[in-house]
């Protein structure tokens, strides 16, 4: 008899096929009987082109990306809602400096990509250079969801950002307590010839921020709260306005602070105290010249 081969001969080759990445930014493969250029979907060129427009826009408002994990569609639209709430509560204000009223901004948008016709976007988009095209795919690890922003309004995003983290707080893991107790509790439930009752997980819904596309430049974690810790551009136009519009004593008083002005005071001190020993030196020598 022949015998069957083992499990591990089959499972290794496949092994070696395992897709180990997220989003592809290598060209694509040209088989001898391939198409080209390949003809996509309806589906998928809406798709490509929709991704497009928003690489397009994130030289004038910031996308952030975000990685999800078991969401549920009623989930996603609470999200939504939270999303647009934090936005209202930090818009800018109306002014009557123009002749007729602002219109009001456009609420940040989320959007939940795919990530293979992601990829191929990021690999066709030429005004992003290669390292950055790269940094992109290297920080994606999964489901992933764009944040777009109508402008760049540092406030706005700091409380977006905090609103979603209080949304969607990060996962407990698991002691190791707890981990032994749920294995006791199968086994306790364990009944000779009797099939168990299937019971489906809860979905835990996680969110995690990944980076951001801000003006071309690529922004990891860190670096997105650091700018979202920013003030807006008109306070950081306000600032300097007032800086140089400033008497010319209160800017030097600013620019000696900021220049090391104690240490300067300091030392002029020290240079007045030797001038006026050096004066009474010279006023007692002469002194002693001229007495009898």
């Amino acid at each position: 008899m022949l015998a069957l081969p083992s499990r591990v001969s089959c499972i290794i080759p496949a092994l070696r096929n395992v897709r180990t990445y997220v989003v592809s930014i290598e060209p694509p493969r040209v088989y001898p009987n391939k198409t080209v250029p390949r003809n996509y979907s309806e589906r998928k060129t809406y798709l490509y082109n929709q991704y497009t427009r928003l690489f397009q826009s994130s030289f004038d408002s910031p996308l952030i990306f975000l990685q999800h994990t078991d969401f549920s569609v009623p989930r996603l639209i609470r999200l939504r809602r939270d999303i647009a709430a934090a936005a209202a509560r930090h818009a800018s204000a109306p002014t009557l400096a123009g002749p007729s009223p602002a219109a009001m901004a456009e609420p940040p948008t989320l959007t939940v990509l795919r990530t293979s016709i992601f990829g191929v976007t990021l690999r066709d988009f030429s005004p992003l250079d290669t390292q950055a095209v790269t940094e992109i795919a290297g920080m994606i690890e999964g489901g992933l969801a764009v944040l777009s922003f109508p402008s760049f309004n540092p406030p706005q995003m700091n409380a977006i950002l905090r609103a979603l983290s209080r949304a969607v707080p990060p996962r407990v893991p698991k002691t190791p307590q707890e981990i032994e107790q749920q294995k006791k509790d199968v086994e306790a439930a364990f009944v000779p010839g009797r099939r168990q009752k299937r019971q489906r997980p809860v979905p835990v819904p996680e969110l995690k921020l990944v980076g951001a596309l801000i003006e071309g430049r690529v922004f990891k974690a860190p670096g997105v709260w650091d700018v979202a810790g920013l003030p807006t551009l008109e306070i950081l136009r306000a600032q300097l306005v007032g800086l140089l519009s400033a008497p010319a004593s209160q800017l030097a008083l600013v620019l000696g602070e900021a220049g090391g002005g104690k240490l300067a005071r300091t030392l002029e001190g020290l240079r007045k105290s030797l001038e006026e020993e050096k004066g009474e030196l010279e006023t007692g020598k002469q002194s002693d010249i001229g007495a009898p």
